[in-house]
């Protein structure tokens, strides 16, 4: 006989007709005679008079239970029958893993069952039984319903990604996976800091400086950064169903690329300018280093073999050469006299202006979702200090603790303050110039006539900013342009810039 053991009395009855023909005090005695009869003391009981046994774990007294056996106020709950604990199996199951955990034990008069005798700890094994093939079957139902709601592109569980929101109509329901307006052009300006700093530090802190913060408020990340600029959704590809839990309490595995489900969305930057981050971050990760020098040759790290090597130029050479295949080299003179030549009829054809001045109108639209974004986070900001000033005027925040909540939302203010004129001015400059075909034109033809007196620095950083890939084969050079009006924009001031019919005189 378990002597001195403490037991709690569960009384349960759900209607008043019950309350009068099936009393609590009747249950209440029945319970105190069988803990009397095996010698234990009943410390506490909990009544839940006319309340349902459809749910019961929100009940008060219930989580008041939960907590005493967890803190071994009681060791034992006797109840007159298993469906005045509870009439949901799934909320039974959970009963008997709590106490069995904790080592208490359950006494269901009705049922004849008393986890505190041999025979009644078979109940435990049972039940045990019961709870992993009820979880085998609900993990079995919702592997398989995954697959089924990633292709009706419905969500899987967690937030959108940072840029991206899930819209939802009158009743709460998700109805779509849509850009966020606020966001986007965040994660958009994100891509370009990369690809003009290359340093995912960089890029975190020049976002916070803009006053920019993660959705939770929080500070910007290197390893925020890189998260978001491996996330393909941001070209147009949502992968859903690409990881599974190995386990509660377990790690999360990713799937076999077989059964990811790609869906198409909305995208907030163009698959080139994907490629080209991750391009980067791939070559970081293979090298393990961060990004070191400069590049000291005008084609350093955009000239391909054709075997898909880089090519460099050795100590005191004066050709570029494949180091993996050996058959491969180029004078880097002449390569500079070549690419010269196809560089003139790449920024000197009308219609690709044309079509770009066109584009370039996203670029302000972009500036413009950037600066509306921080015309509302800073009212926000005003709004939260204003709250802040006077919790504590009403002393509801001690002067010590104040500043922790104040500061660090002032210093976001005013970096924002900083930063609205700045865009602004971008603003206002790029619509007088990047909308202005005649300006851009001209640019092109002042770009190829004054490539011969660019310093060495700033060839490179044209032929950067101007090219995606050289492959010297065979057959000849192949070159990947890209068209950059922001170059187009940087001549050097002192360069004279060249109109059409001069160029076309001099030519």
């Amino acid at each position: 006989m378990d002597e001195g053991k403490k037991i709690g009395l569960w009384i349960r009855v759900s209607t008043d007709h019950q309350l009068q023909d099936d009393s609590p005090e009747h249950h209440e005695e029945r319970g105190r005679l069988y803990a009397k009869a095996k010698g234990w003391e009943v410390v506490k009981v909990y009544r839940l008079d006319a309340l349902s046994g459809k749910s019961v774990m929100d009940y008060l007294q219930t989580k008041e239970m939960l907590r005493d056996i967890k803190s071994g106020k009681i060791t034992g709950l006797i109840f007159s029958k298993l469906a005045r604990l509870a009439r949901n199996t799934k909320e039974l199951l959970e009963f008997s893993e709590i106490f069995r955990e904790h080592n208490a034990d359950l006494i269901s008069l009705a049922e004849s069952i008393d986890t505190s005798s041999p025979a009644g700890r078979l109940f435990y094994k049972v039940i045990a039984s019961m709870a992993e093939w009820e979880r085998e079957e609900i993990a079995e139902r919702v592997a398989a319903s995954v697959p089924i709601r990633a292709n009706l592109g419905k969500p899987l569980g967690g937030a959108a990604s940072f840029g991206y929101k899930w819209e939802k109509d009158a009743n709460d329901k998700v109805t779509g996976f849509a850009i966020d307006e606020a966001e986007a052009p965040i994660r958009k300006l994100m891509y370009e800091l990369f690809l003009k700093h290359k340093r995912k530090a960089t890029v975190a802190t020049l976002l916070n400086e803009k006053g920019f913060r993660t959705r939770n408020g929080s500070m910007f990340s290197d390893t925020t950064v890189l998260r978001l600029l491996r996330d393909p959704t941001a070209k147009g590809q949502r992968i859903a169903n690409y990881t599974k839990s190995l386990g509660k309490g377990r790690k999360w595995i990713i799937k076999p690329s077989d059964e990811w489900i790609v869906k198409t969305c909305p995208a907030i930057v163009s698959e080139d300018i994907w490629n080209a981050c991750n391009d980067i971050l791939d070559e970081q990760e293979k090298k393990r280093q961060p990004l070191g020098k400069k590049a000291v040759h005008l084609f350093t790290s955009l000239l391909y073999c054709e075997c898909g090597s880089k090519m460099y130029i050795p100590s005191n050479s004066k050709k570029y050469v494949c180091f993996s295949c050996k058959k491969q080299r180029i004078s880097m003179n002449d390569l500079e006299e070549i690419y010269y030549e196809n560089l003139k009829g790449y920024v000197l054809n009308e219609e690709q202006i044309t079509s770009y001045v066109s584009k370039s109108r996203s670029i302000v639209e972009d500036k413009e979702q950037q600066y509306k974004s921080l015309v509302v986070e800073r009212q926000k900001l005003q709004d939260d200090l204003n709250q802040l000033i006077e919790l504590h005027k009403a002393k509801q925040i001690p002067t010590e603790a104040f500043g922790s909540h104040y500061n660090p939302l002032y210093e976001q203010a005013k970096q924002i303050d900083r930063t609205l004129p700045q865009i602004q001015a971008e603003i206002d400059f790029l619509r007088v110039e990047y909308l202005d075909s005649e300006v851009l034109s001209s640019n092109a033809y002042s770009l190829y006539e004054n490539w011969p007196e660019l310093t060495k620095e700033q060839k490179r950083q044209t032929i950067e900013e101007m090219t995606s890939r050289i492959t010297l084969g065979k057959d000849g050079i192949h070159f990947k342009f890209r068209f950059s009006p922001a170059t187009l924009l940087k001549i050097p001031t002192d360069s004279p810039r060249i109109s059409k019919d001069s160029s076309k005189q001099s030519t």
